[in-house]
């Protein structure tokens, strides 16, 4: 029986999430599968595998064809690598000694360099974040000063409106006020 590594999509609308399996060739894309061997997020920044290494390196020796995808899932993964090994194993080039020490080395390698990719995802969100950070800061700093102009010509305005309403009580006094001191002082100028 010809059998394949391919992938099944799971998840919802717009967050794919895809099963590694084991299926007939014949298979549909979404029909039966002989084994699940693994999950792939490619939603999460870099993309999450969860693999079991052992099976997908037996299914890859025992003659499985896996999809281009898959393909590069596994070799991102070392099971390309584990299976080219075992080649120079079986052929005599190394021992099992010297193809574990390569992949070791290989493996170690890679999560070097993953480590370092994923910190480099970090600092560009804590960097993007950080600058909107500051912009919004910014503009709440604009808001505010429009805030307190607003409020300053408010404040002038009111003391505007109270000085008028003072000035126009003291007129309206003034004009009442000498008319009534001019009535007593006529008064005992009489006298």
């Amino acid at each position: 029986m010809a059998t394949k590594i391919r992938l099944q999509r799971n998840g919802r609308k717009g967050h794919a999430f895809f099963g590694i399996v084991i299926a007939d060739v014949n298979a549909p894309a979404t029909g039966k599968f002989i084994e699940k061997i693994g999950t792939y997020d490619p939603n999460t920044k870099p993309s999450t595998v969860d693999l079991n290494f052992e099976r997908a390196l037996y299914w890859v020796e025992t003659g499985a064809q896996p999809t281009d995808t898959v393909r590069n899932i596994l070799s991102r993964e070392g099971v390309m690598l584990m299976k080219h090994l075992h080649g120079g194993v079986r052929k005599g080039a190394f021992d099992e000694a010297a193809a574990k020490a390569k992949f070791d080395a290989w493996k170690q390698e890679h999560e070097e360099k993953l480590s370092k990719l994923t910190a480099k995802v970090v600092d560009e969100k804590k960097s993007v974040k950080a600058s909107r950070l500051e912009e919004e800061k910014k503009v709440n700093e604009a808001i505010a000063k429009k805030v307190a102009e607003k409020k300053t010509e408010a404040v002038k305005a009111v003391e505007e409106a109270a000085a008028a309403a003072a000035a126009e009580k003291a007129a309206e006094e003034g004009a009442t006020a000498p008319a009534a001191e001019a009535a007593p002082a006529e008064a005992p100028a009489a006298e």
